[in-house]
């Protein structure tokens, strides 16, 4: 396969003419990779299937919501289930607090929380709880830190705004950006600058665990105690986006186990079972500000829908820790084959990061510490990788600044599918054929 096929490329004609840009979120359009988008039918487990019939092994999984692959049989089951009771009522439920009940079995420094449904209105709900509790109007954020794209967070913002080369972004008022303050990531003594320039008027740090927007980038070893040191020093909060790491990286937050304090907490992505959800939480005495009980006000029409409410608890019922077990030894054996193929290509300037199952595709001299050195990465190297793994049956980001996330749906045979595809990417990239 080369490509997109016929009928990808005719539904990306037809769609053209009534959405925007024939997609309905920028980095689809495939503009860092080149060519036409490819339109999927269907998914099973680790497999996706476009409207040409081709087959791909998939290593985007709707950018890390399916953890369990794709259509997971016990999700699709309590989906079927919810929606014959009713897709909405815009009342409450039952499955709402049985799904909170869940996600706070497990992260139970979420006290309260508030389900809504996507991340970006999770992390401008739990800023203006921030804002709320501290009476302070700025908020601090990392380069690269992708936090939604809600007027004041698109400053210095990675993922899709970088990839397309786009300042960051036409339509937001000075004003707003203007109440956002931009840190490097992994550097505390920038972030201590900041506050000494700022100190009383900071209301939030928000912080990945893990960089997941200027593809992967790890926390340096003490970076996010010594964040969550200074914020708090200051009288700040420290709000840790886990929509990509939360039950994600293991059972439960991610952020604690990797030196972090937090107050406020974002999820989404994995909690929906792949329906669209995020929710925020935190202390008792912050979220309980959120009305009603509170001044703080959001408020939702599809929020806590109740299929998705099913989906959530499905997918976190089968999320044991065995099945995240099985999924490190899964993302490491990749990660390894990967690697292997760019040496035995003679590829000497690629690398991969991996956190579990995040995976980092970086063609540069070092893997990055920080945005502006995730922005100096070869996007045509990328570029070619990424085509020659498509023609080889391997669906990867099309982006060089997005990450490959790894499903519990690959079974020892696609690890190998993955491996193989890589050692003929990679030399067709060295012969120059990607």
């Amino acid at each position: 396969m080369n490509g997109a096929g016929a009928r990808s490329r005719a539904a990306f004609r037809r769609a053209q003419k009534s959405l925007v840009g024939g997609v309905d979120s920028p980095v689809r359009a495939f503009g860092a990779v080149g060519g036409s988008p490819i339109f999927f039918a269907r998914g099973v487990g680790a497999r996706l299937v476009d409207v040409d019939g081709r087959r791909y092994l998939d290593l985007v999984g709707s950018w890390g919501a399916n953890l369990l692959g794709n259509a997971p049989p016990a999700v699709v089951r309590a989906v079927r289930r919810a929606a014959a009771l009713g897709l909405t009522f815009g009342a409450p439920t039952a499955a709402e607090h049985e799904l909170a009940e869940r996600i706070r079995a497990r992260a139970p420094a979420l006290e309260r929380l508030r389900f809504v449904s996507s991340g970006t209105e999770a992390v401008m709900s739990a800023v203006r709880v921030a804002r709320g509790s501290t009476g302070r109007s700025k908020v601090i954020k990392f380069a690269g830190g992708y936090h939604g794209h809600s007027d004041g967070l698109l400053a210095r913002a990675g993922s899709g705004i970088a990839t397309h080369s786009l300042p960051d972004s036409a339509g937001v008022p000075a004003a707003f950006v203007g109440e956002t303050l931009v840190a490097p990531y992994n550097d505390a003594d920038a972030l201590a600058r900041l506050f000494e320039a700022h100190a009383d008027q900071v209301a939030a740090v928000l912080v990945e665990p893990v960089a997941g927007n200027m593809n992967v980038v790890p926390p340096s070893p003490g970076f996010l105690h010594d964040l969550g040191r200074i914020a708090h020093d200051h009288g700040a909060l420290v709000l840790a986006d886990e929509v990509i790491t939360g039950f994600r990286l293991g059972p439960g937050l991610a952020h604690p186990g990797l030196g972090l304090r937090s107050d406020l907490v974002t999820l989404g992505k994995v909690i929906g079972g792949g329906l669209p959800i995020g929710a925020y939480g935190g202390r008792a005495d912050l979220m309980e500000l959120v009305a009603p009980k509170g001044p703080v006000y959001q408020a939702g029409t599809l929020s806590g829908n109740p299929v998705v409410m099913a989906a959530g608890a499905a997918a976190l019922d089968e999320l044991t820790p065995a099945t995240y077990r099985r999924l490190e030894r899964t993302s490491s054996e990749i990660g390894r084959r990967i690697t292997s193929a760019a040496q035995q290509a003679g590829v000497d300037a690629f690398h991969l990061t991996r956190v579990g199952s995040m995976l980092g595709l970086f063609f540069g001299a070092a893997p990055p510490a920080n945005f502006d050195e995730a922005l100096r990465v070869d996007r045509r190297a990328y570029a070619r990788f990424f085509r020659a793994m498509l023609s080889e049956g391997v669906y990867l980001p099309p982006s060089p600044l997005e990450t490959a996330f790894v499903s519990t749906a690959f079974r020892p045979s696609d690890v190998g599918s993955a491996g193989r595809a890589a050692e003929r990417a990679f030399a067709m990239v060295r012969g120059g054929r990607g």
